[in-house]
């Protein structure tokens, strides 16, 4: 039984991308409205840009999901069938990479005289991609940019309390403060550390406790 648990803590559970997963707060407010104003986008085109953590290939994956966009990573870009709408993440990635600069930029093209729109996830603002291709680098800096700060306390205290619950870990209020606190400022990590308390109740069969958080963060933080 415990090979089995140590199978899920390794793996790890993957991240719930749906609508109803994502924790809307002042912080990510604006962008959540911006991505579901897709009809009216200029040039319908947009950039999410924000840190990693910051949600926005969450916001990226709700789009996908309901437009029914082709996904596209930036890491791995080649020009595509033809799609009702596309979604890259890390797009920025295309930088300094001549094919995936020439993919993007007769992506967009194409986009844009077939009416399909394109969400694009990025780093930063495409002004500081280092993009080589003067013609692409003139398409992406016309897009409209909506920006995403890393997620806030009130974020973080959420994900950590949702997640605990999806899984029946009860997290008194001292343990989420003590993790918020501590902990790397991204849901991704809050999802990996809900794992690893997951995993450690089950494993000792006690309830988390702030003992318990300390050691499974202080864990975390020194392998990652």
């Amino acid at each position: 039984m415990n090979g089995g648990r140590q199978l899920v803590l390794d793996l790890g559970a993957a991240p719930r991308m749906g609508r109803e997963d994502f924790m809307q707060t002042e912080g990510n407010a604006a962008a959540l409205q911006a991505v579901d104003s897709w009809p009216d986008w200029p040039e319908r085109r947009m950039i999410l840009a924000g840190p990693s953590g910051s949600g926005r290939s969450h916001l990226a994956a709700i789009w996908q999901t309901e437009t029914r966009a082709a996904a596209l990573s930036g890491l791995t870009l080649k020009l595509p069938e033809q799609a009702a709408a596309y979604a890259i993440d890390d797009a920025d990635a295309v930088a300094g990479e001549p094919r995936r600069e020439e993919a993007l930029f007769h992506l967009l093209n194409r986009a844009r005289a077939e009416g399909a729109p394109v969400l694009m996830t990025a780093r930063d603002t495409p002004g500081t991609w280092g993009i080589a291709l003067p013609d692409l680098q003139s398409r992406l800096l016309a897009c409209a940019v909506t920006h995403l700060d890393r997620p806030d306390d009130t974020l973080l205290c959420m994900s950590l309390v949702k997640l605990g619950e999806e899984r029946q870990l009860m997290l008194d209020p001292g343990t989420v403060d003590y993790l918020v606190a501590r902990m790397d400022r991204s849901v991704s990590f809050a999802h990996q550390i809900v794992d690893a308390l997951d995993y450690e109740a089950y494993s000792r069969q006690k309830r988390v406790s702030r003992t318990m958080a300390a050691e499974v963060l202080a864990n975390l933080q020194q392998h990652r």
